[in-house]
């Protein structure tokens, strides 16, 4: 026996957004990198390297929800969803190479400073803190509902922080001649993106992994379930989600013969998930007699007169 409900993610307007937010980083990319060669500004190169992974993550995210929204079919019973936890994933780790490269260059410099063109830096760093500041309004809309925004906006955040400090490495520098702030901020970007980043990587990757959704407690929701009237144990219980929102749910359920599994426990069931926990495609199969795990599978453990007050137990041990 199983519930099933579509809940749809509002993806149309974030894929506005990411396109527009894709136009303006790409265009802006462009003059950054023109501005960081002419100056000889790392910090100016580093928010470019920056800029560069911002519109890659942005056209990756862009055809990971073109992708995820096709229809399940024979051979991907689930459909595409899991594109989207992919270009996070990619993302994070795009994020995590950018910011050691950045790291070991300022290293270098460090040693020796090279002579920067204060004004032109400070210029593009401006223009690259508008660019950035129009893609954060855009994209803040979406990031609490999917990890693939949230990973754009994370990209595009860490930009943002790093154009202010080009700012002010560019202000410093032009008034005091002292070219060792380029490479001081270069690594304090680095530094920033850094743990961030692993944040980012390890929800994709407990997605990936099947793991239970952020948020969400295993032992709440089989209390909850439990508390239904004729619900007398669960077992064989997996929570997973296949992308941002859209967790699932199977188990069996042994009942009380004395109720009706359809009209009395699985409606409450449905109910309970989906408006406590937002779970809202569950599988559910219903037992009078609990089954056992193996290697290979469920096995029936039979729960009669003869096994008494063990058989009890043995549900209480199977229980989740």
């Amino acid at each position: 026996m199983s519930g099933e409900h579509s809940h749809a993610l509002p993806t149309t307007q974030n894929q506005k957004y990411l396109l527009i937010a894709l136009a303006l980083t790409s265009t802006f990319l462009i003059a950054e990198v023109i501005g960081g060669i002419v100056t000889g500004s790392l910090a100016l190169l580093s928010d470019a390297a920056h800029m560069l992974t911002d519109a890659s993550a942005l056209a990756i995210s862009l055809a990971a929800m073109r992708i995820a929204k096709r229809k399940a079919d024979a051979r991907r019973t689930f459909g595409y969803h899991r594109f989207e936890i992919l270009a996070a994933a990619f993302n994070a780790i795009m994020l995590f190479l950018v910011a050691i490269y950045i790291l070991y260059e300022a290293y270098l410099r460090l040693k020796s400073p090279p002579e920067i063109q204060s004004t032109g830096m400070l210029v593009v760093a401006v223009i690259g803190l508008v660019v950035n500041l129009i893609s954060m309004r855009l994209l803040s809309a979406g990031k609490d509902n999917s990890l693939n925004v949230k990973g754009a906006y994370l990209e595009v955040w860490s930009d943002m922080l790093g154009s202010i400090g080009v700012i002010v490495g560019a202000i410093v520098i032009r008034f005091t001649g002292w070219a060792m702030i380029d490479s001081i901020i270069a690594v304090a970007i680095g530094l920033w993106v850094l743990p961030r980043t692993w944040v980012l990587l390890k929800e994709s990757m407990n997605i990936l992994l099947e793991g239970v959704p952020d948020g969400i407690k295993i032992e709440e929701v089989n209390a909850a379930m439990l508390a239904v009237p004729g619900v007398l144990s669960v077992h064989d219980f997996h929570l997973w989600a296949l992308t941002s929102g859209k967790a699932s749910l199977t188990a069996h359920v042994v009942y009380d013969p004395g109720f009706l599994p359809e009209k009395q426990i699985l409606p409450e069931l449905k109910n309970i998930l989906a408006t406590k926990f937002s779970v809202f495609h569950t599988t559910l199969q219903f037992e009078t007699v609990a089954c056992a795990h193996t290697d290979d599978g469920c096995n029936f453990i039979p729960v009669n007169e003869e096994h008494g007050e063990s058989g009890q137990a043995e549900l209480k041990k199977l229980s989740v």
